[in-house]
């Protein structure tokens, strides 16, 4: 780790501590805001900014066109969710609801202050970042693969993060203290402030956008999981030795990944939960999960059996193991 974004990596590693102070908070407070623990948000949006903010610490470490650009907008991206996730913990220690609290009060007004001007730096440094990895290779083909779908699939997710600010009419709720509060959006579609789910409280009565939201945040940790793990099988399995392999199946975990994306927002628009699909979302994921079978198996069949084979010059079915230096932009 010595060579990653070092705004980032303290970022990460104030997030993580930041996870495991709300995990003790969540035992040792017993104050309740919408049926959960006031600390339970706090843990959540640590962990996940932490994963997500180490990834891009060791991503900008691996570019090599537009380091320069890239370091600073990490060291934005560090900043904005340092502050974003501290105006919800700010918000936790007051007992008081974060997001789409309308009300006048000095708490609410400095979180919404803070959430204006610090959540769309993260959207935007991340869509660049996406782009300045669109334009150049960070690996081999899988790696880079994994790269440009997962980081699209965040800028995706934070998108419809954005469109949770709209998704429900205004309405009053208690907070932990009891006090009114004014509320003007939400996460829900049909049951705004409904949740049900352990751990992520994600709504069992109505259609929750939070869903396709950590979907799409967390699809290039999936997927960078997947390139690995054709990576590792390849010194086991011949047909896997062949790069382009890997890419055109790290390509098909990306496109079914995506699917899922899509069809989780579409379900979530609809108002439907993500534990209470219909007909129309279980036929979708039948036909995703069909399509992604039948292209894995077509990229298989059309394989080498050992990249061996590839490599000696024998007859590859199209495939060809091509020297390093033409795999360069």
């Amino acid at each position: 780790m010595r060579g990653w974004h070092r705004p980032l990596t303290a970022n990460a590693a104030a997030m993580f501590a930041l996870a495991l102070a709300s995990a003790v908070g969540v035992f040792a407070d017993d104050r309740l805001l919408l049926g959960e623990s006031v600390w339970l948000k706090p843990l959540k949006f640590g962990f996940a900014m932490g994963v997500y903010g180490l990834t891009l610490a060791w991503l900008i470490s691996r570019l090599r066109r537009g380091r320069r650009l890239a370091w600073w907008l990490g060291a934005v991206f560090a900043v904005a969710g340092l502050l974003d996730v501290g105006a919800v913990v700010y918000a936790a220690a007051h007992g008081t609801v974060s997001h789409f609290n309308a009300n006048a009060e000095p708490v609410a007004r400095t979180v919404r202050t803070v959430f204006d001007f610090g959540v769309l730096p993260l959207l935007l440094t991340t869509l660049v970042i996406a782009v300045l990895v669109l334009i150049q290779r960070t690996g081999d083909r899988a790696l880079t693969i994994a790269l440009r779908a997962g980081l699209g699939l965040a800028v995706a997710g934070m998108v419809v993060a954005v469109w949770l600010s709209n998704s429900a009419g205004p309405r009053t709720i208690a907070d932990a203290n009891g006090h009114p509060v004014a509320m003007t959006g939400g996460h829900g579609i049909g049951d705004p402030d409904g949740n049900g789910m352990a751990v992520t409280h994600w709504s069992t009565t109505g259609g929750d956008l939070r869903v396709p939201h950590f979907v799409g945040l967390h699809g290039i940790q999936v997927l960078l999981l997947v390139a690995a793990v054709l990576g590792l099988l390849a010194a086991r399995h011949g047909r896997l030795r062949d790069e382009r392999v890997r890419a055109r199946l790290t390509g098909v975990a990306a496109l079914g990944y995506t699917g899922v994306f899509a069809v989780l927002t579409w379900q979530a628009a609809r108002g439907q939960s993500v534990v209470h699909p219909d007909g129309q979302t279980s036929l979708a994921f039948v036909g995703l999960a069909m399509l992604v079978v039948a292209a894995v198996v077509l990229v298989v069949v059309n394989s080498p059996r050992d990249a061996r084979r590839v490599a000696s010059g024998g007859h590859h079915d199209g495939f060809a193991q091509q020297p390093a230096y033409q795999h360069e932009l």
